[in-house]
């Protein structure tokens, strides 16, 4: 099996090679990235710099690359990559590489936060938190309370969040975005956030699952994860699940409140957290091949207990091409 994975400078993207270097089904790793001055070379065999994503020439050199590396499968470490296989994943598969994808319709409905909040209100959904797109201070604030978490309706992570506690503030965070924000209350605590990734089978079901209670780094990333019962979140997810039907590898992010788990996003996709799952014995990226192209459904795996410091630390490149 030939692999590439793309992002692969950063933390999803060089944590999925790290987890599939674990797989003696792959004989060959490419990683790709708009960076050639980063660690991604060091967990891959072949390391090819890639144009951005938006740029005209993307589309002709993915499709040089997959072919030049016969590639099977690509898995995308970045969101932009995301966007832009689903809208062509027939053009991928032409070449003979299969772009491992979640729902396409899922995909397209997590671009958006206030269209996907509709949805989920719409439906139901009892995880859903409450949210506007109103630009007045006072209005939010009488719904809301006094501190109001600002969200762009387009983002990935963290970027562009911020909690605000008056009009000035507001109006400035509203000045200095470029994106339409949405607004919503501010749910429970920095120490009850949980990120749960699960293996969905695209009918509503799901077949295995691992819930990591954690803290975010400034970046928007996990800094520090433990091992939690995912039991707790049973009702949500199953609620969403058979809702949005989503396929393979999906993340819920979440937190507690005093009405029960409130949904904070959806990634349609493998998340920043993988490594970390991957050793504790939720291996998704392994996982993920194995449903998609030799057709082999996942088991749920042993899960260790216990937690997980991400800290920083270097990779040594020597001139001779030897590191360490």
């Amino acid at each position: 099996m030939r692999v590439l994975v793309s992002g692969a400078s950063g933390i999803v993207g060089y944590g999925i090679l790290r987890t599939l270097s674990e797989a003696k089904f792959i004989s060959l790793l490419v990683g790709t990235s708009i960076y050639d001055d980063s660690v991604a070379p060091a967990f891959c065999d072949v390391f090819v710099k890639a144009p951005h994503t938006q740029s005209p020439e993307y589309g002709g050199w993915l499709l040089s690359v997959l072919e030049t590396y016969k590639i099977d499968v690509l898995i995308p470490g970045i969101e932009a990559d995301m966007y832009f296989w689903n809208q062509n994943s027939c053009e991928i598969q032409g070449v003979g590489a299969f772009p491992l994808l979640n729902q396409s319709s899922l995909i397209e409905l997590c671009k958006d936060k206030w269209i996907f909040y509709n949805k989920l209100l719409d439906s139901g959904v009892s995880c859903a938190i409450e949210s506007s797109i109103s630009e007045d201070f006072s209005k939010l604030a009488s719904k809301f309370g006094p501190r109001i978490l600002l969200k762009p309706r387009q983002g990935f992570g963290s970027k562009g969040i911020a909690i605000v506690t008056s009009a000035e503030e507001f109006e400035q965070h509203q000045k200095n975005s470029k994106a339409e924000l949405m607004a919503q209350p501010v749910i429970g605590s920095d120490e009850q956030e949980f990120t749960t990734a699960v293996f969905c089978d695209g009918e509503g079901g799901y077949f295995s699952d691992i819930t990591l209670r954690r803290r975010l780094s400034n970046a928007g990333f996990t800094d520090r994860a433990e091992v939690v019962s995912t039991d707790y979140f049973r009702e949500a997810i199953d609620q969403l699940c058979a809702l949005l039907h989503p396929i393979g590898p999906t993340n819920f992010q979440f937190r507690m409140s005093n009405e029960g788990p409130k949904l904070l996003e959806i990634n349609p996709r493998i998340s920043s957290s993988t490594s970390i799952r991957a050793a504790f014995g939720y291996n998704e990226s392994v996982m993920a091949i194995d449903y998609f192209l030799n057709q082999k459904q996942p088991r749920p795996p042993a899960i260790k207990h216990g937690h997980a410091i991400r800290y920083t630390t270097e990779h040594i490149f020597y001139e001779d091409s030897i590191h360490i």
